[in-house]
């Protein structure tokens, strides 16, 4: 198991091995007790998986306030994705700052994006599948969102002439200076 950190702390990428042959391929892609071999004891409570049919659909920035504060692992299981955490944690140093990655089924990448960051992505092929583990259950009165393309945070998203599909709540979200964060 690969971990690699990110620029911004606690956001890390993990890459399980994959044991290939003639036949495809298997992978291991979440064991609890390899991941606390390398310090991240994180229970997860929740899976979810969504399919978005369309290439430039664009879900998030989305999280969850404490008590219901979310960790998630995400992975892509078909197609392709850009994979992007903001840092909305008040005191943190890259407050506002982003990163971003494509997780997809041929590169197996996982994200980790811990209680803190704002959480989207944006698809790259269509009928693409996003999996993630949550280690909180979805609270919609704790649920909160960043507004996707605030020229505030500035995220590069890899639009390249594609209009974006976008979810009314999405479009409506608040940027960074209207937000009004549950996270010191």
């Amino acid at each position: 198991m690969q971990i690699d950190k990110t620029p911004l702390e606690g956001l890390l990428i993990i890459t399980p091995p994959r044991f290939g042959d003639h036949r495809g391929f298997f992978s291991e892609s979440y064991n609890r007790n390899r991941l606390a071999e390398h310090g991240i004891e994180i229970e997860f409570v929740q899976d979810n998986h969504s399919l978005s049919e369309t290439r430039g659909t664009v879900r998030g920035l989305h999280f969850q306030a404490p008590p219901h504060a979310q960790d998630k692992l995400v992975r892509c299981g078909r197609g392709a994705l850009f994979d992007v955490a903001v840092d909305i944690r008040a005191a943190s140093p890259t407050y506002g700052h982003w990163f971003g990655t494509t997780l997809s089924f041929e590169n197996g990448h996982q994200m980790l994006v811990p209680k803190g960051f704002a959480h989207g992505f944006m698809t790259l092929e269509p009928e693409t599948e996003i999996l993630y583990k949550c280690s909180d259950i979805y609270a919609p009165e704790a649920e909160g969102a960043l507004r996707w393309d605030d020229p505030e945070v500035g995220i590069d998203w890899p639009l390249a002439g594609i209009t974006p599909v976008l979810s009314d709540k999405d479009a409506a979200a608040p940027g960074l200076a209207g937000l009004k964060t549950p996270f010191a």
